[in-house]
């Protein structure tokens, strides 16, 4: 089966404002999502955009206030607050715990999704490893094989390729999809990308 690609960090508002829609698309095409959990952070970095440090206070009221909330209204996925208060925490867990459920070979939508909804919705904390228990639970997967490999050197291997890739693709946030190598940067891209599903957009014109 053809693949979605799928760059995103789990602690993503962006990636949680699209996630169901993905899943949607990716099903009714008959397309599944290969999942690539990256250092989001890290990545902002390597393609040389800036930290949510040194934005703008109007900036981050913009893109984290207004905007979520419209999507979100849009969306129908309901959030708490403008940021989760254990944001800033590391997202190297959950998603080496991601990363960790495919080594597996575990279909890991419902998990991704269930994080993503759980930090923005619920206010969790991704980093503590009891709250990551509880959420792979409320999926029905049992976190202990998975908890058991995500600081494993397989693992940790794999995400920072997920990271290298992503910078050498210049893909600048979370999420990006690719469809057949054509990437669309922004859950607010999700129509273009179901279009793309079944009617490529043409090729980049010569300059």
């Amino acid at each position: 089966m053809a693949e979605i690609e799928y760059f995103y960090a789990a602690h993503s508002a962006y990636a949680y404002l699209g996630s169901k829609r993905l899943m949607e698309i990716a099903a009714a095409a008959g397309r599944s999502i290969a999942h690539k959990p990256y250092d989001l952070r890290a990545g902002i970095v390597g393609v040389g955009s800036k930290t949510i440090g040194e934005r703008t206070e109007g900036h981050l009221e913009y893109f984290f206030g207004r905007e979520v909330e419209r999507w979100s209204e849009y969306r129908n996925a309901p959030v708490k607050k403008r940021l989760p208060t254990h944001h800033h925490k590391s997202i190297t867990p959950p998603n080496t715990m991601l990363i960790a459920g495919l080594v597996k070979g575990i279909n890991i939508d419902a998990l991704a999704h269930a994080m993503l909804e759980q930090h923005w919705r619920d206010d969790v904390d991704l980093a503590d490893t009891e709250t990551l228990r509880a959420i792979a639970r409320s999926v029905d997967i049992d976190p202990e094989p998975l908890l058991a490999i995500s600081d494993s050197q397989e693992v940790l291997d794999i995400y920072d390729a997920n990271t290298a890739e992503a910078i050498e693709r210049s893909i600048f946030g979370s999420p990006t999809y690719g469809v057949d190598g054509d990437l669309f940067y922004g859950q607010d891209r999700l129509e273009m990308v179901e279009r793309a599903l079944s009617k490529p957009f043409t090729t980049r014109l010569p300059a």
